[in-house]
C-alpha cells in the first residue's frame, strides 16, 4: 500500500456506499456525548477543523460544525451557538462504470447545538447517498474539478503567472552573466595569447597563474566522490519520476503513490549513482575503491535512516502517523536486495569498463601554490555561498509553497509539468551561478574549487530548509513536539537531497568550463 510509506495512514469509515445505491437516509450510529467530548468538539469547530474522506482516491471534504452569532473580537458571546454536523450527504458522479466524481456535504436543518458542554447531549449520526451520470467528465480528467475547492491553493492562473514571472527573470539573469562571462574571458584569452609570445613568468596574472594547481585534486576524494555520484543518482531518479507522473504510469492522485516511487527509483538507479562516483575516484587515481561505494551506497540512506528511527520509533509510539513493521521491512528488504547489490554492481562496472584518463589539459605541479588570503569581503566563501543559494531559490520560491501544502497541508498536486519546469529551471540557474562565481575565485588565485564549488552550488538545499522554518511558524497551523520532530526530520532529509543534486550538477558544469577555459590557452 504506497499510502503507508508516506505516514499517513487511512482508516475504513462506517459509511456504506454500494455502486448506484442511493440510500434516502440512513442511520450509522446513536451517542450520548458527555462533557469532555463536547469540549473537544467545540474547541474544534471554533478551529475550522474539517474531515477529509476518500472515495476511489477522490477526496471529500467538510468541516465538523458551524457556530453563529459570535464577535469577532471577542469569540464566544452570550447568545452565541455552536452546531455539530451529525448528517453527511454523499454525492456520487459516475461515468459509465467508473466513478468520476465525489462530494460530501452537510444539512443545516439537521444539526446539533451543542453550544452547552455541561449538558450531555444525545447525537444521532446518520448519511445519504445520491449517484448520478456524468457522462461529459472523463475518467482521466476526474482531478479537474479540483482546481477550484476552497480546501486546494489558489488558482492555477497565479501559479503559472509566478513559473513564467521566473523564468524571464531567470533567462535575463542567465544572458547577463553569458554576456559578460564571454566578454570578460575575451579579454583574458586575447591577454594572454599576446603574452605567450614574450616573456610569460614575468607577465602571468589572474586565474591563468594557477594552471599548475587548479587540476590538483581535493582532499577527501572518497567523500567528494561519494557526494557527486549520489547527487547524479537523485536527479536521475527525479526525472524518470516527474516522467512517469507526467505519463500516467504512476498514480499522482493516490496518496503516498509518489514517495513510494521515488523508493523504487532511488533503489532501481543506484547503480548509477555508483558508476558515476567510481569513475570520477578512478580519475583522481584513487586505490580504496571498496571503500568508494560503501559510501555511495550509505550517504544518503544513513542519515535518513537515522531520522526515520527518530521520528518513527522514539516519538510516533501509538500514532497512526508511525509506520508499521510490515513497511519498515519491505524497505530494509528493497535496500538489502535491491540497492546495495546494484551500488556493488555499478562500482564493479566502473572499475572494469571506465575511462581512467581525467583529460586535464595541464600538468599539475609538485607543491601548491599558496592561495592569497586578503581578499574582499564581497569575494569572499560566505558571500559566494548566499548569493549562490539565494538566487536559485528566488526561481523556484512560488512553486515550493504549492509543493509543500500538498506535501503537509494534505493537498493534491497535479502540475507536474509545471514542477518539471521549475526543476529543470532550478539545475539550470545553479549550474550558471556555480560557473560564474567559480570564474571571480580563479581569479583570485584560489584553486581549491572542488568543495567551494559543490558546496556553493548545494546551498539551495539549505534555503529550503530555512523555508521550512517559516512554512512552519507561519503557514503550517503545527505545534508540539511529535508534529515538530517529523516536520524538521524529514524536511533536513528532503533538504539535504537538494544539496547532493545541486552540488553535483554545479560541480559537472564548473568542470567543463574550467577544462574549457584552460585548454583555451598555452600553459607551460
Amino acid at each position: 500500500n504506497p499510502t503507508l510509506t508516506l505516514n499517513d495512514r487511512r482508516k475504513t469509515s462506517p459509511y456504506e456506499l454500494s455502486f448506484r445505491d442511493d440510500v434516502e437516509w440512513r442511520l450509522l450510529c446513536k451517542t450520548t456525548l458527555g462533557k469532555s467530548k463536547l469540549e473537544k468538539l467545540k474547541d474544534a469547530i471554533h478551529n475550522n477543523y474539517f474531515f477529509e474522506m476518500f472515495v476511489e482516491d477522490l477526496p471529500m471534504w467538510g468541516y465538523v460544525g458551524d457556530f453563529e452569532d459570535e464577535d469577532a473580537i471577542l469569540g464566544e458571546m452570550e447568545g452565541s451557538h455552536t452546531f455539530l454536523f451529525p448528517h453527511l450527504h454523499f454525492k456520487i458522479g459516475t461515468n459509465k462504470d467508473q466513478i468520476v466524481s465525489a462530494t460530501v456535504t452537510t444539512e443545516r436543518d439537521r444539526r446539533v447545538d451543542i453550544t452547552n458542554v455541561h449538558k450531555p447531549t444525545t447525537v444521532q449520526f446518520s448519511y445519504s447517498v445520491e449517484w448520478f451520470d456524468e457522462p461529459e467528465l472523463p475518467w482521466k480528467y476526474r482531478m479537474t474539478r479540483y482546481a477550484d475547492s476552497r480546501f486546494l491553493p489558489g488558482s492555477f492562473e497565479i501559479h503559472w503567472l509566478s513559473i513564467i514571472n521566473s523564468f524571464v527573470l531567470v533567462l535575463l539573469l542567465m544572458a547577463f552573466l553569458t554576456i559578460i562571462l564571454m566578454r570578460v574571458l575575451k579579454n583574458d584569452f586575447s591577454r594572454y595569447m599576446e603574452l605567450d609570445d614574450e616573456s610569460m613568468e614575468e607577465e602571468e596574472s589572474g586565474w591563468k597563474l594557477i594552471h599548475g594547481d587548479v587540476f590538483r585534486f581535493p582532499e577527501f576524494p572518497v567523500l567528494f566522490c561519494a557526494s557527486v555520484g549520489t547527487g547524479v543518482q537523485l536527479i536521475t531518479a527525479t526525472f524518470l519520476l516527474l516522467g512517469l507522473a507526467l505519463t500516467n504510469l504512476i498514480s499522482t492522485t493516490r496518496r503516498g503513490s509518489i514517495l513510494a516511487g521515488m523508493v523504487i527509483l532511488y533503489c532501481l538507479t543506484c547503480s548509477t549513482g555508483s558508476f558515476v562516483s567510481m569513475r570520477l575516484y578512478f580519475q583522481m587515481n584513487g586505490k580504496a575503491w571498496v571503500r568508494c561505494v560503501l559510501f555511495t551506497a550509505g550517504l544518503f540512506p544513513a542519515p535518513t535512516a537515522l531520522v526515520f528511527m527518530w521520528v518513527n520509533t522514539a516519538l510516533a509510539h501509538g500514532s497512526t502517523s508511525a509506520l508499521p513493521f510490515s513497511t519498515i521491512f519491505t524497505i530494509a528488504v528493497l535496500y538489502s536486495l535491491l540497492a546495495f547489490p546494484l551500488s556493488v554492481l555499478g562500482g564493479m562496472a566502473a572499475k572494469n569498463y571506465a575511462d581512467y584518463d581525467f583529460r586535464a589539459p595541464t600538468r599539475t605541479t609538485k607543491v601548491a601554490r599558496e592561495i592569497p588570503t586578503e581578499v574582499p569581503w564581497y569575494r569572499g566563501h560566505f558571500f559566494q555561498m548566499v548569493i549562490s543559494g539565494f538566487l536559485p531559490f528566488s526561481a523556484i520560491y512560488i512553486e515550493l509553497h504549492y509543493i509543500f501544502a500538498s506535501m503537509w497541508g494534505h493537498q493534491i498536486y497535479t502540475l507536474f509539468g509545471i514542477l518539471l519546469f521549475a526543476f529543470i529551471l532550478l539545475i539550470i540557474v545553479t549550474s550558471f551561478i556555480s560557473v560564474a562565481l567559480l570564474y571571480f575565485q580563479l581569479a583570485r588565485e584560489d584553486h581549491q574549487w572542488w568543495w567551494s564549488t559543490f558546496i556553493n552550488a548545494g546551498m539551495t538545499g539549505l534555503f529550503i530548509y530555512g523555508y521550512s522554518f517559516f512554512y512552519y511558524f507561519h503557514r503550517s497551523g503545527m505545534s508540539g513536539m511529535l508534529q515538530s520532530s517529523f516536520y524538521f526530520g524529514y524536511m533536513s532529509i528532503i533538504s539535504f537531497a537538494f544539496f547532493l543534486m545541486l552540488g553535483s550538477a554545479g560541480f559537472h558544469f564548473s568542470l567543463l568550463f574550467v577544462k574549457h577555459i584552460y585548454s583555451r590557452v598555452k600553459c607551460d
